[in-house]
């Protein structure tokens, strides 16, 4: 079997479901699972009318009936005058996710935003499912969360793999194709979970291994992995191979195109990952496999935005030494603080972090009973992989400060 990974870029209107079906008439789709993400900005869509329903939970939440307006405009594109059933699907989904918000009783965000954002998969969905079969191609439509088992970690579960396999071997039979979402999940009780943004590429590896696919290819509206993001950074070029360990460092500094768990159970049962354009599909784009570590072997570029630098000292001028930093690593954990570089010295301890919870006045609080804090926001976190002269003498002209500089021998990393 074959599992592909369309993105919400890919899907964003009635023409990216059209070229959808243009790229498996192209490259087949026989014996083949579809992951889809929802469609275009979907999700910061319904983000924000989470963000309403919180402020005022009397009111039906702002937002709502402009994003169901856009899906029922997608689909008049798409079916024209045959558009009934689609319709009544739509109208369904957002009538359950009213219905949700009238009856939820529970203050917790992150349990509130996975039951909300999670609409945004299903809806594509069962448009793009609806849309093959009304081009004569044979589809099956699966609810991933009755296949993928987790915890209870809203926003960004953790897999219960032995649960999961069995479920996906329970589910899977021999359709020719099989249409279903990426990013969501169910816990126990079997309410939804979501495994994190961009976690769509995630749940393409679970299936994968699952079924011990041939491949894995994830379309995108790039040629396949450059080395670095076009959007930041000028003249990028293609990869055009990259092994397993590569990716996942290139994935863990913050490389946009993969990813960080998606690797990693690829590489167990050594699945090749293709990365591939959906505008020029027959393109070879990026293969990630066993084999050579990078080709063409050139620096490689991350930044990550918006992050968090946060520099501590001892009051008494005593050492941080093991009992000092695993008290500091305790709290980041406890406080949901993703470390993306730690540098020590002996009186002194930087990290930077990403405030992903928004969290960081609480963490501050508790840190500054034991130590000095000093707190930088809003820093800029760049990764250059097999860096060269050249590649650094890149960083001094972006023209903001180095407030912090680490290198190793493959690895340089700038917080500006």
């Amino acid at each position: 079997m074959k599992v592909f990974k369309f993105g919400g870029a890919s899907v964003k209107d009635a023409a990216g479901v059209r070229n959808l079906v243009l790229v498996l008439e192209k490259v087949g789709f026989k014996e083949t699972l579809i992951v889809v993400s929802a469609m275009g900005k979907t999700t910061n869509a319904l983000e924000a009318i989470i963000e309403t329903y919180f402020k005022n939970k009397k009111q039906t939440p702002k937002g709502t009936l402009a994003l169901k307006q856009f899906h029922l405009d997608v689909v008049k594109d798409l079916f024209r005058e045959e558009s009934g059933e689609v319709e009544t699907a739509i109208h369904q989904l957002f009538e359950e996710l009213i219905a949700f918000f009238n009856t939820n009783k529970s203050p917790d965000y992150s349990f509130v935003y996975d039951q909300v954002v999670s609409y945004g998969e299903l809806l594509s969905t069962t448009i793009i499912h609806h849309f093959i079969q009304k081009k004569k191609i044979d589809s099956f439509w699966l609810d991933a969360r009755n296949c993928i088992k987790t915890d209870d970690y809203y926003r960004s579960a953790n897999l219960n793999w032995e649960l999961t396999l069995n479920k996906i071997n329970q589910q899977i039979g021999k359709n020719s194709l099989i249409i279903t979402q990426g990013f969501i999940g169910s816990n126990s009780n079997n309410f939804t979970t979501t495994l994190g943004r961009e976690g769509s590429d995630y749940t393409a590896a679970i299936f994968a291994y699952a079924l011990n696919a041939e491949s894995v290819t994830i379309w995108k509206d790039v040629s396949g992995v450059l080395n670095g993001d076009p959007r930041v950074f000028k003249k990028t070029q293609l990869l055009n191979q990259i092994s397993y360990r590569e990716a996942i460092e290139l994935a863990f500094y913050g490389a946009s195109v993969i990813h960080p768990k998606t690797l990693q159970p690829l590489q167990r049962k050594e699945i090749p990952l293709y990365v591939k354009s959906f505008e020029n599909p027959k393109e070879k784009g990026t293969a990630v496999s066993k084999g050579k570590t990078l080709e063409p072997h050139i620096p490689c570029y991350m930044v990550k935005k918006d992050q968090v630098l946060l520099r501590l000292s001892s009051i008494d001028f005593s050492f941080i030494v093991e009992e000092n930093i695993s008290y500091i690593f305790g709290l980041l954990h406890e406080y949901q603080m993703p470390v993306e570089l730690i540098q020590n010295s002996a009186i002194s301890f930087s990290v930077c972090i990403n405030n992903k919870y928004q969290r960081l006045e609480e963490l501050v609080l508790v840190l500054r009973s034991k130590f000095n804090v000093l707190v930088t926001p809003s820093v800029d976190l760049y990764t250059i992989r097999h860096f060269d002269l050249k590649a650094s003498q890149f960083i001094k002209q972006i023209g903001k400060p180095i407030l912090l500089e680490q290198r190793t021998q493959e690895t340089a990393q700038f917080v500006l």
